[in-house]
C-alpha cells in the first residue's frame, strides 16, 4: 500500500512538469502587460508591480528567461505599427530597474535577451526610428534614447565598479574598453531629449527615465574618474596599441564637459576632466615613446629595409605639438576618429 501512494505521489508531481514551463511564461506575459499597462500612458510601473516582476529572479533560470522573453515580445508589439510610445517606455524604465536591481540570474536572462544576436543580428533595443504615430513625440524620443542608452549599459560587465580592488585586477585592454563605454554612457546621456515641462500634470514616466538617465550619468562620471586614475598608475605599461586606444577614449572625456545645449544637462565634473587632460598628455607621450622603439625594433630586424607598418613620428605642421604620422593603417582609424 506505501509503495502504491508513493507511486501516485510521484505520478502526481511529475504531470505537474508539463504544464508548469507554459504556465510560467503566460505568467510572465501577464505581469509585464501589468506593469507595461498604457493606461495611464504617464505613469511609471507601480512599485507593486515591480515586485511581481522582481520575483521572477528568485525561481528558475526558466522563470527568470520566460519573464525576459515576455519583454522583448512587449517591446516588439509596442514598436510594430503606430507604436505605442508609453508601453514601450514602461518597458525601458521596468527593465532598466530589473537590471540594477535583480538578482543575478533575472539579470543574466535579460542581458542574453536584449543583447543583438551576433548570428541573426536580432536587437530587441534597436529602437532608434520608433514610430511617432499616436503617441506623443515627447514620449518617442525618449524611448529611441532611453533603448540606445540601455544597449550602452549592457555593454559594461554585471560586475563592473569603481572598487580599487576590481580595477587592480583588469588588464589594460579590459579597462580602456569599460573606460570607453562609460564614457560612451555619459555622452548619450548629454544628448538626452529636453524633458516635459514640470507643469500642474507632469509627465511622471518621462521624469522617471529622466531619473534613472541622471543615475547611469552620476555612475559614468565616478567610473571615468576612478579607470582615469587607476591608467594614470599604470601608464608606462602600456603598449602602442593600447596607448593610441587611451588617447582617443581621453579626448572624448575632454569633449563631454561642455553641457549640452538643448537644455543644459550637466556636462562632466571639471574636476574629472582635468585629470583626463592630463592623462592624455602623458599618453601621448607614451604614443611616440613606443613608436620611435617600434621602428627601431623593425630596422634591427629588417637590417634597415623600409616597413609599410612602420610608425614614423613627425612634427605636427601647425601648433608646434608633436603629432604621429602613421605608415600603416592599422592605427591611423583608430587615431583620425579622435581628432
Amino acid at each position: 500500500m506505501g509503495g502504491l501512494k508513493l507511486r501516485r505521489l510521484a505520478s502526481s508531481l511529475l504531470s505537474q512538469g508539463p504544464a508548469a514551463s507554459p504556465g510560467s511564461a503566460a505568467d510572465a506575459h501577464q505581469a509585464v502587460a501589468r506593469a507595461t499597462a498604457h493606461h495611464p500612458s504617464t505613469a511609471p510601473p507601480s512599485a507593486h508591480h515591480m515586485d511581481a516582476l522582481l520575483a521572477f529572479g528568485r525561481g528558475s533560470r526558466l522563470s527568470a528567461a520566460a519573464l525576459a522573453a515576455a519583454f522583448v515580445d512587449r517591446l516588439r508589439a509596442a514598436a510594430s505599427g503606430q507604436g505605442d510610445a508609453a508601453v514601450a517606455l514602461k518597458c525601458l524604465v521596468a527593465l532598466r530597474v530589473l537590471l540594477a536591481r535583480g538578482a543575478f540570474i533575472l539579470r543574466d536572462q535579460l542581458l542574453a535577451a536584449l543583447l543583438r544576436h551576433p548570428a541573426s543580428g536580432r536587437n530587441p533595443l534597436a529602437l532608434a526610428a520608433f514610430p511617432l504615430g499616436r503617441s506623443s513625440f515627447a514620449a518617442a524620443s525618449w524611448v529611441r534614447f532611453s533603448a540606445r542608452l540601455l544597449e550602452l549599459v549592457l555593454l559594461l560587465p554585471d560586475d563592473a565598479s569603481a572598487d580599487a580592488e576590481y580595477l587592480i585586477a583588469l588588464p589594460n585592454p579590459h579597462l580602456i574598453a569599460e573606460l570607453a563605454v562609460f564614457v560612451a554612457v555619459a555622452d548619450a546621456v548629454r544628448q538626452a531629449p529636453p524633458p516635459p515641462s514640470s507643469g500642474p500634470h507632469p509627465n511622471a514616466l518621462i521624469w522617471e527615465a529622466v531619473r534613472l538617465a541622471e543615475e547611469d550619468r552620476v555612475a559614468a562620471e565616478r567610473n571615468i574618474a576612478a579607470r582615469v586614475k587607476e591608467m594614470g598608475e599604470r601608464l608606462d605599461t602600456l603598449s602602442l596599441a593600447d596607448a593610441v586606444e587611451l588617447v582617443c577614449v581621453l579626448r572624448r572625456v575632454e569633449e563631454g564637459s561642455a553641457p549640452a545645449p538643448e537644455w543644459k544637462w550637466a556636462g562632466l565634473d571639471e574636476g574629472v576632466v582635468g585629470a583626463a587632460r592630463r592623462l592624455r598628455e602623458r599618453a601621448d607621450g607614451v604614443v611616440l615613446r613606443r613608436t620611435v622603439e617600434e621602428r627601431r625594433l623593425v630596422r634591427r630586424d629588417s637590417g634597415g629595409s623600409a616597413s609599410a607598418r612602420v610608425l614614423v613620428p613627425a612634427r605636427a605642421g601647425r601648433g608646434g605639438g608633436d603629432g604621429v604620422r602613421f605608415g600603416s593603417t592599422r592605427w591611423a582609424g583608430t587615431v583620425s576618429a579622435c581628432r
